[in-house]
């Protein structure tokens, strides 16, 4: 599909990319940190969503792909903000959200503010609240005292370069933590986690088990699972859960 842009009153210029199905029913992909709407599961996603006659959506939060915007000034309450511009302005009806790593957090926290319209959520190694009891923890003294007394810390990655994390992305992401309180949302709810990922403990995840007060929650723990989980597999495995959620969510369609 063509890549289109969302013009945003905020001033920011969001990437997307997506289709209107028959079906009556829409999935929505949220990326991971540092992560954008080009990857493997979501151009997987993207197919299968439209050989079954589903709408679609992906976008690139501000930093990210191909929208504006520096990654380094990027906080959670940006990227929550452009998950709820994207899905307000370009997809109506019924929703599926699919969130990846970081992306869990945001379907989570969209879903929050969508209560009318979300009906089911798929996440794949979910991170919430990870800039706070995953991120923070893992600093030693020196790259904690780095953060706050200069505002910013080059993060060594196993992806790519280092990337900055800033004094303002930590404490901002303070006030979206959400694994301290129930999380109320009764709709299904699909984890697919790795017990293998080095990135999101899959015990980090499983904390929503007890979190979310939907009582339709399975978590699968993938035993040679890695934090991507885009092994052929994987893939194959994300794909069977999306179909099962939209016969949960509109039986008979």
């Amino acid at each position: 599909m063509t890549t289109l842009f969302l013009d945003c009153a905020n001033g920011r210029r969001l990437a997307y990319r997506k289709s209107d199905g028959q079906s009556g029913l829409t999935f929505v992909w949220l990326s991971g940190f540092k992560s954008d709407m080009t990857g493997t599961k979501v151009m997987e996603l993207e197919s299968w969503a439209e050989s079954q006659g589903h709408g679609f959506l992906a976008f690139d939060y501000s930093g990210h792909g191909e929208s504006t915007g520096a990654f380094e000034e990027g906080t959670i309450s940006d990227w929550r903000e452009d998950a709820l511009q994207a899905i307000e302005h370009c997809t109506r009806g019924p929703l599926v959200l699919v969130g990846s790593s970081m992306g869990g957090w945001m379907a989570l926290l969209a879903a929050l503010a969508l209560k009318d319209r979300v009906e089911g959520l798929v996440l794949i190694a979910p991170a919430p609240d990870f800039t706070d009891k995953l991120m923070w923890p893992e600093f030693d003294e020196e790259a904690r005292a780095e953060i706050m007394e200069k505002g910013v810390f080059m993060r060594p990655s196993d992806y790519g370069d280092p990337y900055a994390i800033t004094r303002t992305l930590i404490e901002d992401g303070r006030a979206w933590n959400l694994l301290d309180k129930p999380i109320t949302f009764d709709g299904p709810v699909r984890i697919l986690q790795g017990r293998l990922d080095p990135d999101v403990p899959w015990e980090h995840a499983f904390r929503l088990v007890e979190a979310m007060t939907s009582d339709d929650l399975v978590f699968q723990l993938v035993k040679d699972g890695d934090h991507r989980l885009s092994r052929p597999q994987d893939i194959d495995r994300l794909k069977a859960t999306c179909e099962k959620i939209a016969a949960t969510v509109r039986p008979g369609q």
